[in-house]
C-alpha cells in the first residue's frame, strides 16, 4: 500500500554519498552502503585503485582541483573524505557552495596541520605532550634544553602511517631533518607503556558514541596489530580515554568518524594524533561490533541515528595483511580457510608489495591468547615465506 502522503509516481531515491578518495577506506564503507541503501560515489585519481575497482559510480578527478570537486559534488546528499589531503580552502568552497561537507573545514584541519591540532588541544585542555613550532636548530636546541632529548619532530602537514615523524636522539639528527625543509613542530618524547585508540562518531546534531578503547601494537611505525577491548585497561581508566575523545570531538566540531590515537603513561593518557575518517583502529568493527566504523560514519554524514557500538564478541583481534615478497596470496586462501573457518579476511584489491598494507584479517573469541594467536597465524600464512 502505498502512503497517503506519498504519490504513487513518486519515485524512490536513495541518499547520494559522495566519498573524495578511494582507497581501502572507501572500498570497506560500500559493503556498509550497499546494507543501507545508500548510494556511495567515489572520486579516484585512476581506475585503479582500491575502490574504484568495485563501486559503480566512481568519478575520475583531483581531489587538489576545486573543480573537480564541485563537479564531483553535485548531487550528493553529503561530502565526505576516506584521507585528509583535500586543501582547506576547497573544502570552505564546497560548504560555501552549499554542499553538506563532513566533516567540515573547520574540523578537518586540525586532522591535516599538527600545528593547529596542537594549539586546539592546548586550548581545550587536552592532555597533550610538550611542544613547539620550530624553524631551525637553535629553536630545536632550546627546546631540548627545557624538555630534554630525545626530541620528535613531527612534519606540520602530510605525515601518515609512521612517515613525517623521527624521532631525533642528538642535534645532528635533528639537522638532517631541518636540512630537508619541511615544516616542523617539536615535541616532547613520551615514555609510553602502550598505545590506545578510540574511535568515536559525531553527528551534525550532536549525537555521538564511543566505540571500546583498543590497544594498537605498532611495528616500524605501520600498525600491524588491534586488539578490542584493551587488554588490562579498567573501566574507569577506558571511560577517561573515552570522555577524553568525545570532549575532542564535541570541541572541535567533528561530523562522523574521529580516531584519536593515545600514549598511556604512568600518569595517564596523553593525545598523540587525530584522524577524522574510517580509521585502520576500526576495521575489527566489521565483524567484532554491532555496528561497523563505516555504517557508523555513514550514518553519521547523514545525520542518522548512530547504530550500537557494543562489541559482537569479548575478545577481537585485527591484523594486517603486509605485503611479502611472494605476491600470489590467494593461493594460500585455502590453508588459511581450512585451518581456521572462523577467520574474516578482507583483500584491498592492491598489488602486492614487500612491506604494503594489502589487506586485514579478524578473529573472534573468548580468549585473548587463543584470538591473536589464530590472527597470526592466518597473516603469517597468507604473507607467504619469507625466503621466496
Amino acid at each position: 500500500m502505498n502512503s497517503p502522503n506519498v504519490p504513487p509516481s513518486a519515485p524512490v531515491t536513495a541518499p547520494v554519498v559522495g566519498m573524495v578518495g578511494a582507497g581501502q577506506l572507501a572500498r570497506m564503507t560500500q559493503q556498509a552502503a550497499i546494507a543501507l541503501g545508500i548510494d556511495l560515489r567515489v572520486l579516484a585519481n585512476t581506475r585503479d585503485e582500491s575502490a574504484a575497482k568495485v563501486i559503480v559510480d566512481t568519478r575520475l578527478g583531483d581531489y587538489r582541483d576545486l573543480a573537480d570537486l564541485r563537479e564531483f559534488a553535485k548531487g550528493c546528499d553529503a561530502v565526505t573524505f576516506d584521507h585528509e589531503h583535500v586543501p582547506t580552502e576547497h573544502i570552505q568552497a564546497l560548504a560555501a557552495d552549499g554542499h553538506a561537507v563532513h566533516p567540515g573545514a573547520d574540523a578537518l584541519v586540525h586532522a591535516q596541520d599538527k600545528g593547529v591540532m596542537r594549539e586546539r588541544l592546548t586550548a581545550i585542555g587536552a592532555p597533550c605532550p610538550a611542544w613547539a613550532r620550530v624553524e631551525d636548530l637553535a629553536g630545536v636546541e632550546t627546546f631540548a634544553e627545557e624538555h630534554g632529548w630525545p626530541v620528535v619532530l613531527k612534519a606540520v602537514r602530510g605525515g601518515y602511517d609512521g612517515r613525517g615523524v623521527w624521532v631525533c636522539e642528538t642535534p645532528a639528527e635533528a639537522r638532517e631533518v631541518l636540512a630537508t625543509g619541511v615544516a616542523l613542530l617539536a615535541e616532547a618524547f613520551v615514555p609510553f607503556e602502550r598505545e590506545v585508540a578510540v574511535l568515536v562518531a559525531r553527528s551534525p546534531h550532536g549525537q555521538g558514541v564511543s566505540y571500546p578503547v583498543v590497544e594498537t601494537v605498532q611495528k616500524d611505525g605501520i600498525c600491524v596489530e588491534v586488539i578490542a577491548p584493551a587488554p588490562g585497561l579498567g573501566e574507569e581508566e577506558a571511560a577517561v580515554a573515552q570522555r577524553v575523545a568525545l570532549t575532542i570531538a564535541r570541541d572541535l566540531g567533528v561530523t562522523g568518524l574521529l580516531a584519536v590515537e593515545m600514549f598511556v603513561t604512568k600518569s595517564g593518557f596523553v593525545v598523540n594524533e587525530l584522524a577524522m575518517r574510517p580509521h585502520n583502529s576500526g576495521h575489527w568493527t566489521i565483524e567484532g561490533a554491532r555496528t561497523s566504523q563505516f555504517e557508523q560514519h555513514l550514518r553519521a554524514v547523514l545525520d542518522l541515528p548512530l547504530g550500537s557500538p557494543s562489541m559482537t564478541a569479548p575478545v577481537v583481534v585485527m591484523a594486517n595483511l603486509l605485503g611479502g615478497p611472494d605476491p600470489d596470496v590467494y593461493s594460500r586462501y585455502e590453508h588459511v580457510m581450512a585451518n581456521d573457518p572462523g577467520i574474516k579476511i578482507h583483500f584491498y584489491g592492491k598489488d602486492v608489495r614487500p612491506g604494503r598494507k594489502i589487506g586485514h584479517v579478524t578473529a573472534l573469541g573468548t580468549d585473548l591468547d587463543e584470538v591473536r594467536a589464530r590472527a597470526h597465524h592466518a597473516v603469517t600464512c597468507l604473507r607467504g615465506p619469507v625466503d621466496a
